[in-house]
């Protein structure tokens, strides 16, 4: 990709130095800022030559337009709309613009998407696939079985650290979103497969190398995300299982199936470390076997 004028990208690095100290954002939210807000200084510098805070509103309609005509997803216009909304708001405070170039540009209406999910069938032979003889195996059934009794994020899940997850307790201390700090329970079969990797598979993979992380590589360093991402994959095609699989799956999983077992959404939201409850909402559109459950039970049609 080609880069912003030099003018640009200094105020860009200056307002995603102000979203850091002012909200904690993570590394990836900041990067997608960053990502969002290049993007858009250099479409303005070659189609209008201008630098990203001389922007009017017909600029930001006419970028709008552009991604429509490359085919963008509402939901990517939506992003890239609130991307340049809450940069174009820094900017007015900080007295660097005289107006808002975003006022009265309204997001595409998005489609209520519901979250994929597995059946506990579907999850259990996930988590029988690993080869649990080799160290690599051990970490990856750990992995999976941290993920599913957890419902963590995956980026939260492959930069734990041991002192994160308490082998006494048997909760994991988990840094989230806009470094909010949550507990987590693990659940038996989870602890006992950390305990068992942490044990004997994770000193075997680092080989006498020294390292906080929990989850490494066969060369001792952290796990990545892209990483762990290719590992579920192959465990899925391993299993059988023919639906589109990704860590998130796992996540949404994790919240449908405590659903489904009765547990209080508002239990679902601190367990998840979403800040609204309307995000965890969705999950009881997924959580269909508990509400026939309870309907069979209740109803005097049922």
């Amino acid at each position: 990709m080609k880069a912003p004028t030099s003018e640009s990208a200094a105020l860009i690095d200056e307002f995603c130095d102000a979203l850091w100290l002012e909200d904690g954002l993570s590394r990836n939210t900041l990067d997608a800022y960053r990502r969002d807000l290049e993007q858009f200084a250099v479409w303005l510098t070659e189609q209008h030559g201008k630098d990203a805070h001389a922007a009017d509103h017909g600029d930001v309609q006419g970028y709008l337009a552009h991604q429509f005509r490359k085919k963008a997803r509402a939901s990517s216009a939506a992003r890239l709309l609130s991307s340049l909304k809450r940069f174009f708001r820094w900017l007015l405070r900080q007295n660097r613009i005289k107006t808002d170039p975003t006022l009265n540009i309204d997001a595409p209406k998005l489609p209520r998407s519901l979250p994929k999910s597995l059946t506990e069938a579907d999850v259990e032979a996930l988590l029988a696939a690993p080869d649990v003889e080799t160290p690599r195996g051990v970490r990856d059934k750990a992995m999976l079985e941290t993920l599913y009794a957890s419902g963590l994020r995956v980026s939260e899940l492959v930069t734990l650290k041991l002192p994160q997850v308490s082998q006494n307790d048997g909760v994991v201390r988990v840094l989230g979103k806009g470094s909010k700090e949550r507990l987590v329970p693990l659940g038996d079969e989870a602890l006992l497969w950390v305990k068992r990797y942490a044990a004997s598979g994770r000193l075997e993979l680092l080989a006498g190398r020294g390292s906080e992380d929990l989850f490494v590589t066969a060369h001792g360093e952290c796990m990545t995300r892209q990483s762990f991402w290719q590992i579920v994959k192959r465990y899925a095609l391993q299993a059988g299982l023919k639906t589109h699989i990704s860590p998130h799956v796992l996540r949404h999983a994790f919240a449908t199936h405590l659903l489904n077992h009765g547990a209080d959404l508002r239990v679902v939201q601190l367990l998840l470390g979403h800040s609204d409850i309307s995000t965890t909402q969705i999950y009881t559109h997924v959580a269909r076997e508990r509400l026939k459950q309870l309907h069979a039970m209740h109803h005097p049609r049922g």
